[in-house]
């Protein structure tokens, strides 16, 4: 018989009292045989498809290895709804009325509004909150005002008008508003800044702040919101035991203590010891202390990422938003890609930087793909592919920094690809052939290139401040295009087939060029609404780098815009000046970098990263109607459930899944809601 996950998940959770060993034994198989044969119903709406992905070596693993995997994702998920206020003050009291309706409403549910409900609800499941996950654009409901005070009625579900409204107007329209004319803070509904708080306050306010060593800066605001006291003064609420979002934080740490129980080596325990320390007291040396800690800890065959990170949300690149991820080490890539990692100070010294913006000794450098196991806050549904930490450039410079390829999600990706869209908008056959034959491997060395080499390359110039401080709310598509260059500039060269990476290293340049420019100059386009412009940090920065070289190349005729049969495309002509042209960005990049030079930044991303060319838009959009990828694709999780013996002893962790993202999400919200719906 079939179970739904949800139950499964409670039933193994009960311990067994039968009267005898083999009763309970035989419960237990009941459970894995039903466990394994549920399946995943894939879902898509609007512009997006749900998919899931698969845990290749969950029965290589012992016992003790999937315990410590297991807690780990309890830990992560058990944070979740911090990401959800984080992302806006509002969106847990949202989130309780939407699924409150969706749970209780037994009127007609096959009315075109109740499924446009259903299509805004799992839109905003899948963007942690009412702004799409990419435009950071709030999402409109395709029903109306009314109809929603109906549903509201109906199912007896209380929500402030005053948030109602909020829904159906243009009142925090931008999670994360990069148009410095609207105010970059208080022009953002992200929930990191409290109200009457301005970009001014906040720079005058981290400008101020005190580093007890200048050259290894904690950092600052990274876990804290800035709000006015009751006397107007600035202060910050601190994400930890005790502080803001405490609640939920002492779930992470209870989780997170029962790994330290089943770590796999010392160093690995005490990252983790220190880790909690960090969620304990908030203290930003403790948790450089932990990064430090956690890059040493190299050993082992499960790895993770727990904590405030990334700061893409805050567009003055102070506040970390919540993420967590578990990993296992894939085993075979792993060992074919460590080369990469291992010769990161050949790529330094034959880059084409200016000479005192290379790091003389590149230290530290780890790389490895994994198999992802679960995945919560800032990094699902929606997922990286790869994931180059810690953040702080003093550590990257003194201690190196993990870089990880997530296999399993790669996999996942091209498993519901297809070669329509390639067909569509790839110059000719030869092209369609090429990219064919080695854009998979294109795409795992260009992932391996940017996060190893490309994040850990170059250095800051002394006395210039991080590039939060210089570059501000350019710093994170700056850093992310600089990456990419450095990827670029080495994926056509013959050191990659040197080191046995691939067996025609032209001819992988040659595709991995050509899918990069069709994507930074057109393809990327589908995920931008007419008459909308781009502000995502990682489609900017496709964008400013191929239309840089676009245009500088055209004396040389580098890269051609043709137009065939009335449709337009990108034809790469010489690829060794282009490569060239790469060279001459990144140099320059990593020079804006390397001094601080925040008019030259902003600039490079004005000039060429941000307006879409409406014709070529129109174009882009027109020709995609055809296929039914959705632009954005996400993932739900395994569900891992313990087996127990009757003794309540875990015997064993079975990895299933859910039926629908729907009973996913519900699960987490019902299992994991720790935090007051305001915060």
């Amino acid at each position: 018989m079939k179970l739904n996950t949800i139950a499964a998940f409670t039933l193994a959770m009960v311990m067994f009292t039968s009267c005898n060993k083999k009763e309970a034994l035989d419960k237990n198989q009941v459970l894995i045989d039903s466990l394994s044969q549920i399946e995943f119903q894939g879902d898509k709406f609007a512009d997006i498809e749900v998919l899931k992905y698969d845990i290749p070596s969950w029965n290589k693993l012992t016992l003790k290895e999937k315990k410590l995997v297991y807690y780990l994702a309890q830990a992560g998920y058990a944070g979740r709804d911090i990401f959800w206020d984080q992302n806006y003050k509002y969106n847990l009291k949202i989130r309780a009325a939407l699924e409150n309706i969706y749970k209780n409403y037994d009127g007609d549910k096959n009315a075109e509004d109740w499924k446009k409900f259903e299509i805004y609800l799992k839109r905003v499941w899948f963007s942690n909150g009412i702004h799409h996950h990419y435009s950071n654009d709030k999402i409109k409901p395709g029903f109306s005002q009314s109809y929603f005070q109906k549903l509201l009625k109906q199912t007896d579900t209380n929500l402030d008008g005053t948030i109602v409204e909020i829904l159906f107007n243009d009142v925090d329209a931008k999670k994360v508003n990069l148009d410095e004319s609207k105010g970059l803070v208080q022009g953002s509904a992200i929930n990191f800044y409290g109200k009457n708080v301005s970009a001014v306050d906040v720079e005058k306010f981290y400008n101020s702040y005190v580093q007890e060593d200048s050259l290894r800066p904690v950092s600052s605001g990274l876990n804290t919101k800035l709000v006015r006291n009751n006397s107007g003064k600035l202060e910050e609420k601190v994400w930890k035991s005790g502080g803001m979002y405490g609640a939920a934080i002492d779930q992470v740490i209870f989780w997170l203590e029962k790994a330290v129980t089943v770590a796999e080596n010392p160093a690995q325990a005490d990252a983790l010891k220190l880790l909690i320390e960090f969620y304990k007291t908030g203290d930003l040396k403790t948790w450089d202390a932990y990064n430090i800690a956690w890059l040493n800890a190299t050993e082992g065959n499960i790895d993770y990422i727990n904590g405030f990170i990334e700061v893409y949300n805050d567009p003055l690149g102070h506040k970390g938003s919540y993420e967590s991820m578990v990993q296992i080490k894939d085993f075979d890539m792993s060992e074919k890609m460590e080369v990469v990692s291992k010769n990161a100070q050949w790529f330094e010294d034959n880059s084409p930087l200016i000479p005192e913006h290379k790091k003389k000794n590149v230290v530290g450098i780890s790389y490895k793909t994994v198999v992802v196991a679960g995945e919560a806050g800032d990094t699902s549904p929606s997922t990286p592919i790869g994931v180059n930490l810690p953040n702080a450039d003093w550590i990257r410079a003194e201690h190196g920094s993990k870089s990880v390829s997530l296999g399993n999600i790669i996999d996942a990706y091209n498993k519901t690809g297809g070669s329509d869209k390639l067909k569509e908008f790839a110059y000719d056959q030869t092209e369609i052939e090429l990219s064919q034959r080695y854009s998979e491997i294109a795409d795992k060395l260009h992932t391996a290139l940017h996060e190893v080499v490309g994040h850990a390359s170059g250095q800051i110039n002394k006395g210039v401040g991080s590039p939060k401080e210089t570059l501000k709310s350019y710093a994170s598509t700056l850093e992310e295009g600089r990456a990419d260059l450095v990827a670029l500039y080495y994926l056509y060269d013959p050191k990659i087939q040197d080191l046995g990476l691939v067996d025609d290293w032209k001819k992988m340049g040659t595709a991995a060029y050509n899918d990069y420019i069709r994507n930074g100059l057109m393809t990327q386009l589908v995920r931008i609404e007419p008459g909308k412009v781009i502000e995502e940090a990682h489609m900017r920065n496709r964008q400013w780098v191929s239309t840089w070289v676009f245009e500088k190349g055209k004396a040389d005729n580098v890269i051609e815009k043709i137009t065939k049969d009335g449709k337009t495309y990108f034809k790469i002509n010489d690829y060794d000046k282009l490569r060239t042209l790469f060279g001459e960005l990144l140099k320059e990049t990593q020079r804006i970098k390397s001094e601080g030079d925040y008019e030259a930044g902003k600039a490079l991303v004005e000039t060429y990263g941000v307006k879409v060319d409406p014709k070529i838009h129109a174009e882009v959009l027109e020709r995609n109607k055809k296929f039914k990828n959705a632009p954005y694709r996400g993932f739900v999780n395994p569900v891992l459930v313990p087996i127990t013996d009757d003794k309540g002893e875990i015997v064993d962790i079975i990895v299933s899944y859910p039926k629908t993202f729907a009973e996913q999400m519900l699960f987490y919200s019902k299992n994991f809601n720790f935090l007051p719906l305001e915060n």
